[in-house]
């Protein structure tokens, strides 16, 4: 799926990060199911609904986890940072009441090199409150 997206689609906001599943740098959203696209087959999504970051925007007003990235300057050299969102797109909506903790272990699995992660759960957790609001 990751070289559909990238390569035939152009879409390439889903980066290639370790290629084995481990990194996250390629999550997307499938059914709004966090998923490592360089694990999938395109013939297994056949049908579904795919989101990338590049989705994520409405009406050009960026998403409020994309807002709350800016906001806690959640990036450095920014090559996690789309997996991150997607990832962290997905357990919002699977849990808008998160505990800052359980955000923590649910990111388990996207890596940041740089080492943002704290900025990253800080930037999460606020996106988080502006979710409920509405």
């Amino acid at each position: 799926l990751l070289w559909v997206l990238r390569t035939e689609l152009g879409l390439t906001g889903t980066k290639y990060g370790c290629g084995e599943g481990v990194c996250g740098a390629c999550t997307v959203l499938v059914e709004n199911e966090a998923i490592q696209s360089c694990q999938i087959r395109i013939r297994d999504v056949v049908g579904s609904k795919v989101t990338t970051i590049e989705g994520l925007e409405k009406k050009g007003e960026l998403h409020p986890l994309q807002k709350a990235f800016i906001d806690h300057d959640a990036l450095q050299c920014g090559f996690c940072t789309p997996g991150m969102i997607m990832k962290a797109h997905s357990i919002l909506t699977e849990n808008p009441n998160i505990e800052k903790e359980d955000i923590v272990d649910a990111m388990d699995g996207n890596l940041c090199r740089c080492g943002a992660h704290p900025r990253i759960i800080d930037a999460i957790a606020d996106a988080a409150k502006i979710i409920k609001k509405g």
